[in-house]
């Protein structure tokens, strides 16, 4: 077992050395929560983490595939696209432009990087596919998002035409609105080897709107192999979306994604008005992630779990895939992780791709130390200036006749100035008799 050291937690570690240790990280937490209600959106109370895993066991109990370590739920099938975004593995996406036709108050797009000069400058995929191709790396996944691809019809069938000659045997998806579909660009993308369409439906469009995108993605099924939908899920849509899953499951579409709503870092008017809060905890592990999706609001994880469960209850044939913001994050920590020559104390976590080791302090250091020289075990460090001993998650188990508090510590790699440096991101607290490698790691 581990637990997490918060300001609930913090003065219940008994070592006075690794209690200011772990400090540090709580005040940074408590920071980044302070700077985001100075966006102006309000924080919802703390949610009793135990409810979420009671459910999650209930789900699979019921039918349903948990991945990821919990942060993907699955009934019935998942896109192809779905499983490589685990990892990022030969993955990879493009876009035309930044600009759409909609102004979605949750659009993230905003917080892209020259986001502005890509609202009105196109970029040519085709030549990007190009470079990719010479640059002999292995490519299982292409997509193409944006911004809205078919604002730009003829660039867009371009690129999965190029995808298809230059990568014939990668899978290649699009992202749309829907609104800009009818039979002639679908034959054309069809023709270009487009093999999977993601359509986005807003919630809270009139029942009119709506049901043109229902016809849109009725429209696909004649000519595109995989036909989907993702959109985030609103807390307080439980009702309209399950409507909604129920049309889907008649058209026959491959599935849908379940994604949880994120409050983008704008709009925050919007979000208050409609009464939204940020997850009082909204990150397992605080981080500078690359996905821009912002912070997830609280309750939309909630009813995306109960959707799966209304999937699983009402016998949907279409697949249902509940996708975390955590589960959007973890392809980068894989792809930052998996390679470098670990020092030999460090630990890659199958579980969520960190690196992980073990860590006592103050007191404790002489005795562990003590027991690792009888053992001539020496694969650890010591750091003086920090004041902490490192050694191997594996070797807390030779602890566990001692009375000691052990730090698990979670850590990535980043690239700085071509140098690969480890960066510490939390630290958690167990013991000895309590720690369990199979479980926790």
């Amino acid at each position: 077992m581990i637990r997490e050291i918060t300001a609930q937690t913090l003065e219940s570690i008994q070592n006075p050395a690794f209690r200011e240790y772990a400090s540090r990280y709580v005040h940074i937490y408590q920071d980044f929560m302070a700077q985001v209600e100075s966006m102006g959106l309000e924080i919802a109370p703390e949610e009793d983490a135990q409810v979420y895993w009671t459910e999650i066991q209930r789900l699979k109990e019921s039918g349903a595939i948990l991945r990821n370590d919990c942060k993907s739920v699955v009934v019935n099938q998942i896109s192809p696209a779905c499983v490589a975004c685990q990892t990022a593995a030969a993955s990879v996406t493009y876009f035309i432009s930044l600009k759409c036709h909609r102004n979605c108050f949750f659009c993230f797009n905003p917080n892209q990087e020259n986001y502005e000069y890509y609202r009105e400058n196109l970029v040519d995929v085709a030549a990007e596919l190009t470079k990719l191709h010479q640059s002999g790396k292995t490519v299982r996944q292409l997509a193409l998002t944006g911004g809205e691809p078919l604002l730009h019809k003829s660039e867009t069938v371009r690129y999965f035409e190029t995808a298809r000659k230059l990568f014939p045997k990668a899978e290649t998806r699009l992202y749309t609105s829907g609104d800009h579909i009818d039979r002639d660009i679908l034959e054309r993308l069809r023709n270009a080897g487009l093999d999977e369409i993601r359509f986005s439906i807003r919630i809270y469009d009139l029942e009119k709107g709506r049901q043109f995108t229902l016809e849109r993605i009725a429209l696909a099924k004649e000519f595109i192999p995989r036909v989907m939908v993702e959109m985030p899920v609103m807390p307080d849509a439980l009702d309209e979306m399950k409507a909604i899953l129920l049309q889907l499951d008649e058209i026959g579409i491959f599935g849908i994604n379940l994604l949880e709503l994120c409050f983008p870092f704008s709009q925050a008017e919007e979000f208050r008005r409609r009464g939204y809060q940020v997850k009082a905890h909204p990150f397992r592990v605080l981080y500078d992630y690359w996905y821009a999706g912002g912070l997830p609001i609280a309750g939309s994880e909630a009813v995306c779990l109960q959707l799966v469960d209304f999937a699983l209850q009402a016998g949907l044939k279409m697949g249902v895939h509940y996708c975390s913001l955590e589960n959007k994050h973890s392809g980068q920590v894989y792809q930052q992780n998996k390679d470098g020559r670990h020092a030999p104390w460090l630990y890659f976590s199958e579980r969520d791709y960190f690196l992980k080791s073990a860590k006592v302090f103050g007191g404790d250091i002489a005795v562990v130390k003590k027991l690792f020289n009888a053992y001539s075990f020496d694969r650890y460090t010591l750091n003086t200036e920090l004041g902490y001993l490192e050694f191997p998650i594996g070797k807390i188990k030779w602890l566990r006749k001692l009375n000691v508090e052990v730090g698990i510590s979670t850590q990535i790699q980043e690239q700085r100035q071509g140098e690969l440096l480890l960066r510490e991101l939390k630290i958690d607290w167990t013991t000895p008799q309590l720690f369990d490698l199979e479980k926790d790691a």
